[in-house]
């Protein structure tokens, strides 16, 4: 992952996160759980959740999963369609006009690849949504990527790597990037 940083497990920063993970996960419950049609009140949670005022032309559709909130940040007339997750403790910016489809996920965090390290550490690196992008249905945004200004992402592709301006992409697909260290150990 480009400009992956590492919080280290089991270490005083660590404890803080899951702490706030616990407050938010709270937080979105009782989001997911108002009527559809209360909208202060929702505005008031999404406001609690990202830790700061939203822009009065941001819509955010319930049910919304978020594990931190402190990282993301929009810009104007964004709009979030239902059964979205944002996994935000390595940051996420959503810049103008932004469509986001049902069940996306943006996920900024993950664990080192290396078997012996996996436990030790929380990776984490920004995701950036630059204006006037549509992201469809399904879709998955990766740890450390940018998609360009203009751009469309079809729906259920994974992004894994950059979206230069004014692009569609589309699909999925497995590629062997490397070879791990280790192999893990055989079990009986």
């Amino acid at each position: 992952m480009r400009d992956e940083q590492r919080l280290p497990t089991r270490s005083p920063e660590s404890r803080a996160f899951a702490e706030r993970v616990q407050l938010v996960m709270t937080l979105t419950a009782r989001l997911n759980a108002l009527p559809f049609d209360d909208l202060d009140a929702r505005r008031e949670l999404l406001s609690e959740i990202f830790g700061q005022p939203l822009p009065e032309s941001l819509s955010v559709l319930p049910p919304f999963h978020c594990d931190y909130g402190l990282g993301v940040t929009f810009g104007e007339r964004v709009f979030i369609n239902q059964g979205c997750y944002f996994l935000d403790l390595g940051g996420i910016t959503i810049g103008d006009r932004v469509l986001i489809g049902p069940r996306v996920t943006l996920c900024t965090a993950g664990h080192p690849v290396e078997p012996d390290e996996r436990f030790d550490f929380l990776t984490h690196a920004a995701i950036v949504i630059e204006d006037d992008v549509w992201i469809g249905a399904g879709a998955t945004v990766t740890p450390g990527v940018t998609i360009g200004r203009g751009s469309v992402v079809g729906a259920g592709a994974v992004v894994a790597t950059d979206v230069p301006p004014m692009s569609l992409v589309t699909g999925t697909s497995l590629v062997e990037r490397r070879r791990l260290g280790q192999a893990l150990p055989s079990t009986p």
